[in-house]
């Protein structure tokens, strides 16, 4: 029976979480804004209208948002031709598509951003599916990316692992009822992942693959 990898991208293969903290940071400083980066670390994973009502607070001004966003794509798109992926993130992927997983991508990312971390990667040959924040109506830690990763995978909730590095990640899965791997390498603690729903955590892809035989993906 088919089987699914679900993988978060930022901050779980490519190593870009504090990239975005430096980024949104200045996006809320050319606005006016004053936000602690260790707050927006805890803020990666959501979408980036979540991600400024989780700041910002409900009540404010939201005709900025959309100012705000476009502040933060212009500043992270920077860095699109020099994304670093975690080691072994690529090994990692074509590894499970060799060993019969269907590989899906469930991330905020999207447009030339999402390509840019596709690029990073460099493990398309082994990816099936990529469920994106166009996709979906609700963000994480809503269930709906991971749910339509498993509609693009074809496959249940119960056949299915996901791999995240966030709160955010953990918290989506474990309401879409697959099992949740929590991994370090995106600076959230693990104890903050295994409350959040991670049955298993590892320090990373690398760590991850020299432990497959273990782990839920064994």
């Amino acid at each position: 029976m088919d089987r699914a990898a679900l993988f978060d991208v930022d901050g779980t293969l490519v190593d870009t979480n504090h990239l975005h903290v430096t980024t949104w940071w200045e996006a809320f400083r050319q606005a006016g804004h004053r936000v602690p980066m260790h707050a927006i670390h805890r803020s990666v994973g959501l979408g980036s209208t979540d991600l400024i009502a989780h700041l910002l607070g409900e009540d404010r001004d939201e005709e900025q948002d959309g100012a705000l966003s476009a502040a933060h794509t212009a500043l992270y798109a920077q860095y699109f031709d020099r994304l670093p992926a975690l080691a072994d993130a690529g090994r990692l992927l074509r590894h499970l598509h060799k060993e019969g997983w269907t590989v899906v991508l469930a991330t905020s990312a999207s447009g030339a951003e999402l390509g840019a971390l596709r690029r990073a990667i460099d493990a398309d040959d082994a990816i099936a599916a990529t469920a994106s924040a166009d996709d979906v109506t609700a963000g994480k830690p809503a269930p709906e990316p991971v749910e339509h990763a498993l509609e693009l995978a074809g496959v249940p909730a119960e056949r299915a692992v996901f791999v995240g590095d966030t709160v955010w990640d953990m918290r989506a899965g474990s309401r879409a009822g697959v099992r949740c791997v929590g991994v370090l390498c995106g600076g959230i603690p693990r104890a903050d992942l295994e409350e959040a729903g991670a049955g298993t955590v590892y320090d990373g892809p690398a760590h991850l693959l020299a432990s497959l035989a273990d782990s839920p993906l064994a």
